[in-house]
């Protein structure tokens, strides 16, 4: 559990910082505010990361779980039942995939999905603790992901760390690519390289 939280964690982390340098008006506001939140010049420890209300900041890992869930189809299902679904009959021990990728950008249930916004979830009650399907990337009810509590942790207090101490910035020549990897996993397809610029001096270790 701790080897696949941290896969799916730090390729989480990916995608946030690719969508935010595509966004810098997103890049500005969440940076913002993590600095509000913390101050100047304040050592920083995980407890104060998590305890604070950075309420942007978890708006733009929706968003991006949304758009980019860290694994696209979860994990298999057999019913024990024969049922239709939509027209389609599924017979008794069919063994079914959820797509968590297809259900984020289903534009029937999200307007204009294909867009990073996460000012989409400034006023809708939609979460992803497995209570509502329409975004799923830890899964649904008994078997959802055991993990989600320490993948969420691990990727607010890194980015808040890296949005706080950075200011970040792509100088690729050419737009920056956002395909996809093909496996089990929804990597980039090419490594992210960001220039970082040191805002503050990193607390002692």
């Amino acid at each position: 559990m701790l080897i696949g939280g941290s896969e799916t964690s730090s390729t989480a982390m990916d995608w946030a910082m690719s969508e935010l340098v595509r966004h810098p008006e997103v890049m500005k506001k969440v940076q913002q505010e993590v600095r509000e939140a913390f101050g100047e010049g304040v050592e920083h420890k995980e407890e104060a990361i998590l305890s604070s209300k950075l309420r942007y900041l978890q708006m733009v890992v929706k968003e991006t779980l949304r758009l980019h869930p860290p694994l696209p189809l979860l994990l298999p299902r057999v019913n024990d039942e024969a049922c239709e679904v939509m027209g389609y009959e599924i017979p008794t021990g069919t063994t079914v995939l959820v797509n968590a990728w297809a259900i984020g950008r289903d534009p029937e249930h999200w307007q204009d999905p294909e867009s990073f916004l996460p000012e989409r979830f400034e006023d809708n009650s939609v979460d992803f603790k497995g209570g509502n399907f329409d975004l799923i990337p830890f899964g649904g009810g008994r078997r959802m992901c055991p993990g989600i509590n320490f993948g969420l942790a691990t990727v607010e207090t890194t980015l808040a760390n890296l949005l706080y101490y950075f200011d970040w910035e792509y100088k690729g020549k050419e737009e920056l690519d956002m395909t996809e990897g093909f496996g089990v996993g929804t990597r980039r397809k090419s490594p992210l390289c960001l220039a970082a610029s040191l805002r503050l001096p990193l607390p002692p270790a």
